[in-house]
């Protein structure tokens, strides 16, 4: 009986020991749509996919069965964001030194901001990008922050080591320079082999387009682009991943678009399943 106390007294200590070890995760969402180029929606993603994840439809645990409702995820809410670089402050307030950051946003033009956030925190950045689109343009339509243009100034700003991005299927000649110029490692949708993705060395951020998606899986986007990833093998593509993950965002849903909603659920499965990877 003695030994059992000890045990369990051993074993509760443990407990405390890896959940203060383990950094906490913050959970963002980002109501910003301001950079959206063919229809508004995206800002009110937030709240959908939350309504989603807690309606009762589906229970909190991933395929892993790690649940998400436990004391080591700290939920700030929705912000309703008006001034662009906004984004990069308030993501910079919620990455305090042990915390790591899930964003629901809004359209992608927020990952720019975010990953300067993160760079001042990690010097070196991997990042895994899905999306049927590169975002790759040097402006568009005259806006260099345009949701077409984050991760060009991510890697013109030199704020990522590298850049691999799965599931693409809409390239120009353009972006195809753009690639080429920052050694983007892009896996196009006609030619994909998911094992070829490569493994990560450094710490990685992972950004979530939702049209990243085959429409079939995913119709509430602004974007819809045929011939796209299904919902199997983006679960497969994080749960096989093999690094540490400090931060993600899905971002692109838009509820003006979904059917029943349909892509709000997949947004809440692939939230549960991304922020179980990191912790």
């Amino acid at each position: 009986m003695v030994s059992k106390i000890i045990g369990c007294r051993l074993l509760k200590q443990l407990q405390v020991i890896i959940q203060f070890i383990m950094k906490k995760i913050s959970i963002q969402g980002i109501q910003y749509d301001e950079k959206s180029s063919y229809q508004k929606g995206p800002k009110l993603a937030p709240a959908i996919i939350r309504e989603a994840l807690n309606c009762g439809s589906m229970n909190m645990f991933s395929e892993n069965l790690s649940s998400i409702e436990n004391a080591m995820i700290d939920d700030k809410g929705d912000f309703e964001i008006s001034e662009y670089f906004d984004i990069e402050k308030l993501t910079e307030n919620h990455l305090n030194s042990n915390t790591k950051i899930f964003t629901l946003g809004g359209d992608h033009s927020i990952t720019f901001p975010i990953i300067k956030a993160h760079h001042k925190k990690y010097s070196k950045l991997d990042i895994l990008h899905i999306d049927a689109h590169s975002d790759l343009y040097d402006d568009y339509e005259g806006d260099k922050y345009s949701h077409a243009c984050p991760f060009a100034r991510i890697m013109e700003n030199k704020l990522a080591v590298r850049l691999v991005q799965v599931g693409i299927r809409t390239l120009n000649a353009h972006q195809a320079e753009q690639a080429d110029k920052f050694n983007v490692e892009i896996h196009q949708m006609k030619d994909l082999d998911l094992t070829k993705i490569p493994k990560f060395k450094n710490p990685l951020y992972i950004s979530l387009d939702m049209d990243g998606f085959d429409p079939a899986f995913a119709p509430g986007v602004s974007h819809h682009e045929p011939g796209g990833l299904t919902s199997r093998q983006v679960i497969n593509l994080i749960q096989n991943i093999d690094a540490e993950i400090i931060g993600a965002d899905i971002v692109e849903y838009n509820p003006n678009r979904d059917i029943q909603n349909m892509t709000a659920f997949l947004a809440a499965k692939m939230m549960k399943e991304i922020i179980s990877k990191m912790m």
